[in-house]
């Protein structure tokens, strides 16, 4: 699936119900797979063994890109937020004039 059809398919809100169930149970897909298969076989490599040094799950999990990030504060989140909501068709209900854009607490309709 694309991404435009994924945005044409599935509101904003069931897509960060999404987000919210993966930062509870655990990663969805490929991240998951790379784990389980990652734990097989270490098992395997272990059961295959001498006595010695056994293999760790993270002996045998992919290094996908993970450096160079640095933390951002919570304004750059902000922006970061905005411009990802921006480029997906999304408007901006925060309330103009108040310090930093700040939100005004209410509930877009």
């Amino acid at each position: 699936m694309s991404v435009a059809e994924l945005l044409a398919t599935h509101s904003s809100a069931e897509l960060t119900e999404w987000i919210a169930y993966e930062q509870i149970a655990g990663t969805i897909g490929q991240a998951r797979d790379d784990l389980l298969m990652a734990m097989l076989a270490a098992t395997v490599s272990n059961a295959n063994r001498g006595k010695g040094r056994k293999a760790k799950v993270s002996d045998f999990l992919p290094k996908w890109d993970r450096g160079g990030r640095r933390h951002m504060d919570w304004t750059e989140m902000l922006a970061a937020v905005k411009t990802m909501n921006r480029s997906m068709g999304g408007r901006d209900l925060t309330k103009e004039g108040q310090p930093d854009g700040a939100d005004s607490g209410r509930a877009p309709r």
